[in-house]
């Protein structure tokens, strides 16, 4: 396993993946923390494309990812990362709401955790499913973190502005 970083407006994201693709993005606080183990190497090379992807979302130049991704879970939670991804940019739903899309409108719970579980936060856009209510619930990188990624997303989605943490 190889490993970067990338400094974001949210903090110093760790990026990690191997051959097959990009496994992780982990955060510089929270419960989506992430420490390369000791049998990873450090290189930025595997990771240009990543990072270049990751400046034109954050500087509101990119809508969608186009990256290899490799993430690992069970089918179940595969599944729910895979609709995790047709979230629109700028859009959100709630954890219902991708449960009833899965087929498993009953799985509200499960889709929760499986969210909570996404290696790979901002781009497959966790950040994007709410509470039922509209408000905001868990996310690794902190609710903080969680309110920038919508707010930045909303802003450039509404008049092209960018906004700061």
């Amino acid at each position: 396993m190889k490993y970067d970083y990338y400094s974001s407006p949210i903090g110093s994201l760790l990026l990690a993946g191997d051959e097959g693709g990009l496994q992780f993005i982990g955060f510089p606080e929270g419960k989506g923390h992430l420490e390369p183990a000791s049998d990873w190497i450090l290189d930025g090379q595997p990771f240009a494309m990543v990072k270049a992807q990751l400046a034109e979302y954050f500087s509101g130049d990119r809508t969608a990812f186009d990256l290899p991704l490799h993430p690992h879970g069970t089918a179940f939670q595969l599944h729910v990362l895979q609709a995790l991804q047709s979230i629109p940019y700028g859009e959100t739903r709630s954890y219902s709401d991708i449960a009833q899309q899965i087929g498993k409108p009953n799985a509200v719970r499960a889709v929760g955790a499986a969210n909570g579980r996404n290696p790979l936060p901002i781009v497959i856009p966790c950040h994007r499913v709410i509470g039922a209510d509209g408000s905001l619930t868990g996310f690794g990188g902190g609710i903080r973190a969680k309110q920038f990624l919508l707010a930045l997303e909303q802003q450039l989605d509404d008049c092209g502005d960018s906004t700061e943490l």
